[in-house]
């Protein structure tokens, strides 16, 4: 093992850029241990994520000497891997996050310094374009500079493959491996992307093809007369030119939060750009009221997510999960495939394994196939190609994340595609004296009732995170083929496990393999039912990848909505009491 003055020499010799230099050299003349200690025993990992951390000097984040051997190591491993990769090129873009241009920069440069073409987006674009455009121009890969909708001290690095989609397994451990193995940077030229023959500019082209493919989701009966207001906030990120365009396009208004409108990097008025977080659209929300509209629109910053809201009769408003808004695009999916003529047994739908089982009643219901894989969207992509390659229409797939996929150019969730659909269907509702929420009523009325309470708990102890799991895993005394999980929850009997860390499924006999791959982190999913009372859940419990939490998917079905909403309460009590003893083992809480 390195000493921790080896580690610190090491990176002095390599960067060379004077602020992150200084940050290293300040602290190391300062003696600060601890803090070296945490940035430069371990190297930050390369996973099916790509790169994702904090800004700051390093070997464990995110920083130009960084980025150079991630550029370097995957320009590498695309050459040995995809046939006459060097003039097929790579598409690079990135958002307005601080530093995001520079890596961009910096990580073409790798790939123009060794003779490959790059196509490189001037400018700001949001996540959708580099995999559209690697569809587009046929490129061996693509590299999105952005890190979602992560605090503003973050950023990141995402891979696209040759498929367009992100890079799955035994990709990233590939990738990982040449990092490792071309650490010395070869160039800090950032400028090459402005003087090398090799780099074109084809954004405008791009923009222009992507907008005709959105124009392609315009619905027939989209009534010729718009009513509709519909709020858009891109919270502070690089969605809104996107979504005021296509929906211009449609004939359709919206009107901007003007406070978040502009892309801004220190994310001004929300303490996390994400829609999905308590408060994060109030402001949009006070637009709303005060223009009248009855709807809001939110892409995450950079827009490759989706929310909406909708005001109720009563004057409050409706914020959509993801697993609602996964069940009502669905259903309207499949309505406009059933208008074509063509037969239902060739629609096929895709959903991680932690979204909502209502597609898969749906698809039960409608005769169509439903797939489910894991979470992430490099797995639904994927997955959605397989199936397309076995002769199925895959129009749809979603994951309860609010990331929503829509038609076959894109095989990744589209924040903007997703704005365009919600828009036009909440249209033709209003239309016909209807709305989204009584839409989904519909839905539930017609395929049961489904409901969703979905959190996290905080640990910052990856030890208390592995202690929790396996006292899950040995929570009883009797046992079954040698695991002994929990029997009962929240009043309801377990009648299956399926771990995906351990590679075991209780409805699979006698082999007991799970059909799903396994998972990197730990991931279990419980299915219990109390027949008495007509309730079924379905609970699955993981790490995240990216954050400090055990991140829980719960969803309840039954009859009666009222003894589903009472059962998930008490589910996930005993889940944060007794399962994971978040009082003993210090968890956090949202």
């Amino acid at each position: 093992m390195s000493s921790l003055k080896e580690l610190v020499d090491a990176w002095l010799a390599m960067d060379q850029n004077d602020a992150t230099r200084a940050e290293i050299q300040t602290l190391w003349d300062k003696g600060d241990t601890d803090t070296l200690e945490r940035r430069m025993r371990n190297r930050i990992e390369f996973g099916t994520a790509g790169l994702r951390g904090r800004m700051e000097a390093g070997w464990s984040r995110m920083n130009d000497l960084i980025v150079i051997q991630a550029s370097q190591g995957l320009c590498h491993y695309v050459l040995e891997q995809v046939k006459n990769a060097s003039n097929k090129g790579v598409v690079v873009g990135h958002d307005h996050r601080h530093n995001s241009e520079r890596w961009a920069q910096l990580t073409a440069a790798a790939f123009l310094n060794n003779g490959v073409k790059v196509y490189f987006h001037r400018g700001l674009v949001h996540t959708p374009m580099v995999p559209f455009t690697v569809k587009k121009v046929g490129a061996a890969c693509g590299v999105m500079i952005t890190a979602s909708h992560n605090p503003k001290y973050d950023n990141g690095y995402k891979v696209y493959w040759e498929n367009s989609v992100q890079i799955i397994s035994p990709h990233d451990e590939g990738i990982s491996n040449a990092i490792k193995a071309h650490l010395e940077p070869k160039t800090w030229n950032a400028d090459l992307v402005n003087t090398s023959s090799l780099c074109l500019d084809i954004t405008e082209e791009m923009k222009e093809a992507y907008l005709t493919s959105l124009l392609s989701l315009k619905d027939k009966s989209l009534p010729s007369t718009k009513k509709s207001i519909f709020v858009n906030t891109s919270m502070h990120g690089v969605g809104h030119p996107f979504v005021q365009k296509a929906l211009s396009a449609l004939e359709l208004s919206i009107k901007p939060v003007q406070e978040q409108q502009k892309p801004d990097p220190d994310f001004p008025t929300v303490s996390y750009p994400n829609p999905e977080e308590k408060g994060a659209l109030d402001l949009a929300i006070a637009t709303a009221n005060k223009a009248g509209a009855d709807y809001v629109l939110a892409q995450d910053p950079d827009a490759d997510r989706f929310s909406a809201v909708e005001k109720q009769p009563n004057g409050e408003w409706l914020t959509f999960t993801g697993d609602q808004l996964g069940v009502v695009f669905a259903a309207y999916v499949m309505e406009t495939y059933k208008k074509t003529g063509k037969p239902m047994s060739k629609l096929a739908m895709v959903a991680s394994t932690v979204s909502s089982k209502m597609v898969e009643a749906m698809a039960q219901a409608e005769n169509f196939k439903f797939a489910e894989c894991l979470t992430g969207f490099k797995y639904i992509g994927n997955t959605a190609m397989n199936l397309v390659a076995q002769g199925y229409e895959v129009p749809f797939g979603y994951e309860e994340a609010i990331g929503f996929m829509f038609g076959s150019e894109i095989r990744d969730k589209d924040g903007v595609a997703a704005s365009v659909m919600f828009a036009q269907l909440a249209e033709i509702l209003r239309n016909e004296g209807r709305t989204v929420k009584s839409y989904l009523d519909d839905l539930y009325k017609r395929y049961g009732y489904f409901k969703t309470s979905n959190s996290y708990f905080i640990c910052n102890e990856p030890a208390t995170i592995d202690k929790i799991f396996v006292q899950i895993r040995n929570f009883e005394d009797s046992s079954t083929q040698g695991f002994n999980y929990p029997k009962q929850i929240g009043g309801l009997t377990v009648t299956s496990v399926i771990d995906l860390t351990t590679g075991y499924d209780s409805t699979n006999p006698p082999t007991y393999k799970p059909s799903l791959p396994l998972s990197s982190g730990h991931m279990i999913q419980f299915r219990a039912e109390n027949r008495e009372q007509g309730t079924k859940i379905i609970l699955t419990t993981r790490t995240s990848g990216t954050e400090p939490k055990v991140k829980y998917y719960l969803e309840g079905s039954g009859s009666d909505s009222e003894q589903v909403t009472k059962t998930l309460v008490e589910v996930v009590k005993e889940l944060g009491d007794v399962w994971m003893e978040a009082k003993k083992n210090n968890l956090g809480v949202p």
